[in-house]
């Protein structure tokens, strides 16, 4: 499992999801979508209408990959931290069942408020 608490996991960049998603397609159940694709420089992060899905990009080819998957029903509160005049990196903290913390960390250009208001549009149901 990736370890959310180490700040390798950081600066994620909204990115093409099309090549992420053909990645993940095995992973996915029967009426899931992906909503976004999130990339930094090697790991990424997909949004999909169940979950997020955190890949961890191991080795040295980058071949062996860890995926975490954090279900929106076991959210059980969220923060997002918006982007500001000097400091234009956005946050997004999700506590979750028997996990505890999870934080990503998106770059200016994200839009945070969007991906706050998917998240709540789920478990908020």
């Amino acid at each position: 499992m990736i370890d959310f608490k180490n700040g390798s996991f950081v600066k994620l960049k909204k990115t093409n999801a099309e090549p992420l998603t053909k990645e993940v397609a095995p992973l996915l159940i029967g009426g899931e979508q992906v909503l976004s694709a999130y990339q930094s420089i090697r790991d990424y992060v997909i949004f999909t209408n169940k979950r997020i899905i955190s890949v961890n990009v191991q080795g040295l080819t980058g071949k062996k990959k860890d995926y975490t998957s954090l279900p929106y029903s076991k959210v059980v509160a969220f923060s997002v931290e918006t982007s500001g005049v000097f400091d234009l990196d956005s946050e997004l903290e999700l506590h979750f069942s028997g996990l505890g913390l999870v934080k990503f960390e998106f770059t200016g250009a994200s839009d945070i408020v969007s991906i706050g208001k998917s998240i709540g549009e789920y478990i908020l149901k």
